[in-house]
């Protein structure tokens, strides 16, 4: 058989289905990159806790739905909490580092530089962690951001390590931050694989690629954003990872001027009951309050 995986045309995004036909490949299974052009490509200029990411799987999802295309790829940060109807996600490879990383363009980064994210969540913590850089909207794909930072629009940018990675770029002064520094958004490092829930065949041929610990992970950071009412855009970051089967989970949201956080670390045996834990000790620390404000 052969799967027809669809994907955004960027070079992230075909990076991300390319590993994915090869992980397919490897077991036996061809497959096809179907590459789409979403509203999100074509319209940048959206701003808001609903943000571009939906508007990046909308129409993806919409041509799995209707058998355009028999699976799809997506940055796992970038899925709605909640699962589309008729769609699973259906499997979860190995997780690339769910770490952001600074990439200055001289190794440095003095009082008064200038930071470029879109990122509610990166902004709120880049002024927790530096209140004395100063924050510009920095958006575009990962060559597109790092090229504003050579002509000098910014002195810094904030980018997920797994898309360097998967890109095989390696930026001359670039700097992985701790959890500490920049709690990822849940997802980060997680690619997210979907089908259709009554297409047996592709399911049993993507089951080879799912990975326990980093399925695990992923659910707990989901389930914890569904709690907290499912935008993938909030000043939301959230970590977990597996260890001896126990699932732990680091997360905390953030006021957009970084003042003020609600922090929790957790641990279970289940994703679902550590995404409960977090989210309790979130909205007693007033992450209620703190979201209700972004959303309105």
């Amino acid at each position: 058989m052969t799967l027809r995986i669809g994907t955004r045309r960027s070079p992230l995004a075909l990076a991300q289905a390319t590993e994915v036909a090869d992980r397919l490949r490897a077991t036996g299974v061809e497959a096809e990159l179907v590459g789409m052009t979403t509203s999100g490509d074509r319209n940048t200029a959206v701003t808001g806790p609903a943000g571009l990411k939906g508007m990046f799987v909308a129409e993806i999802v919409r041509a799995l739905r209707e058998g355009e295309v028999d699976v799809a790829v997506h940055s796992a940060k970038d899925l709605p909490a909640e699962d589309e109807e008729g769609l699973v996600l259906a499997v979860v490879p190995p997780r690339a580092s769910p770490l952001d990383v600074l990439v200055t363009r001289d190794g440095e980064l003095r009082r008064g530089a200038v930071v470029g994210t879109s990122s509610l969540r990166r902004r709120a913590q880049v002024l927790r962690w530096r209140p004395d850089v100063l924050l510009e909207d920095l958006r575009g794909n990962v060559d597109t951001r790092l090229r504003k930072l050579a002509e000098g629009e910014v002195d810094a940018a904030v980018l997920a390590a797994a898309g360097l990675t998967r890109l095989r770029i390696v930026p001359e002064h670039a700097a992985p931050m701790s959890i500490t520094e920049m709690l990822p958004a849940p997802g980060q490092g997680c690619l997210a694989i979907q089908a259709r829930a009554d297409d047996a065949e592709t399911l049993s041929a993507l089951a080879p690629l799912d990975h326990e610990e980093s399925r695990m992970a992923l659910t707990a950071e989901r389930s914890l954003m569904l709690r907290l009412g499912g935008g993938c855009a909030l000043p939301l970051g959230a970590f977990a990872d597996v260890v001896g089967g126990r699932v732990r989970m680091v997360a905390a949201v953030y006021t957009p001027d970084g003042a003020r956080e609600a922090r929790t670390a957790v641990g279970g045996h289940e994703p679902e009951e550590v995404a409960e834990l977090a989210a309790t000790d979130l909205l007693e620390g007033g992450a209620a309050e703190i979201l209700g404000a972004v959303r309105g």
